[in-house]
């Protein structure tokens, strides 16, 4: 194939060619797939981003409307119960939640089975937001989806369950 006909080097790869000259030692392989996820994950949270800005909230205030609308009726959580089905510390938790209470999307009450403990419930105003931002969060990552054929995106999301599953464990 004539150089004319190449595709141009994107980014990591002109990177991995920089470091093969310097370091024809190392294996710079690696750097074509994290590199490129790194890139990637970037990307799409700026895209993702969009939708929240659009709804005046941030990523994790997203989070946190969606993990209490999965509840189900009444769509309330404990804080530390939000943590867990967010992957945050409580102490970030507690700082999102704040602000989505002074935003009339949710409220904090007692629990009644502890009275130390709390529960945070979604408020109709905060289901109804969340229902819409998570309407048009879906379309999003659709769209972001369809750049891509529906056959790559099953294989893409096995290669990443897989991956991910085994550098969880």
């Amino acid at each position: 194939m004539s150089v004319e006909h190449d595709p141009p080097l994107d980014r990591v790869a002109r990177i991995q060619a920089d470091w093969r000259r310097e370091r024809p030692d190392l294996d710079v392989g690696p750097q074509g797939v994290i590199g490129r996820l790194h890139r990637l994950a970037d990307r799409l949270g700026a895209e993702l981003g969009l939708v929240y800005d659009r709804y005046g909230l941030s990523e994790g205030e997203f989070d946190v409307l969606c993990a209490l609308r999965r509840a189900g009726e009444p769509f309330e959580r404990a804080p530390g119960e939000l943590a867990a089905h967010t992957m945050v510390t409580t102490g970030a938790m507690t700082k999102r939640i704040d602000r989505l209470e002074r935003s009339g999307l949710v409220t904090r009450r007692r629990s009644d089975d502890d009275q130390r403990g709390r529960i945070v419930a979604l408020t109709s105003a905060g289901r109804d937001l969340v229902d819409r931002a998570f309407t048009d969060h879906m379309r999003n990552e659709r769209r972001l989806l369809d750049l891509v054929t529906p056959e790559e995106a099953a294989v893409l999301e096995t290669l990443l369950a897989t991956w991910l599953s085994r550098l969880e464990d």
